[in-house]
């Protein structure tokens, strides 16, 4: 029965594995996802506003983010233009009126 000795590393060995586990690569961690820039316009040209009076009165859920996408214009400008048309009698809102959500719909029917 002769038992198998495992060979020792010198003390040398041992050191230079000692020393090379610290030099192995961290892991790197992701940078997350990037959203992209959105390059909106601020304001109206002839073109989007009569795209805006095309579209827009056409679709079924009108919101400040559907017309920003539409259209590529800013909230602000969004917002602004869905008064417009409310004003214009081209939307009617859903449910109650709300400062923050403001929820359009096209306008069925005739004029009230």
């Amino acid at each position: 029965m002769g038992a198998n000795k495992v060979v020792q590393k010198s003390k040398e060995a041992k050191f230079r594995a000692a020393m090379a586990c610290g030099r192995s690569k961290k892991k790197k961690w992701s940078k997350g996802k990037v959203k992209e820039d959105l390059m909106n316009m601020v304001m109206f040209d002839k073109a989007t506003y009569d795209k805006m009076m095309q579209e827009i009165p056409k679709a079924k859920l009108i919101t400040p983010s559907v017309v920003s996408e539409r259209l590529k214009i800013n909230g602000s400008v969004a917002r602004a233009a869905i008064r417009h048309l409310e004003e214009k009698g081209l939307i009617a809102t859903v449910g109650e009126k709300h400062h923050a959500q403001m929820i359009y719909t096209r306008n069925i029917g005739g004029e009230d």
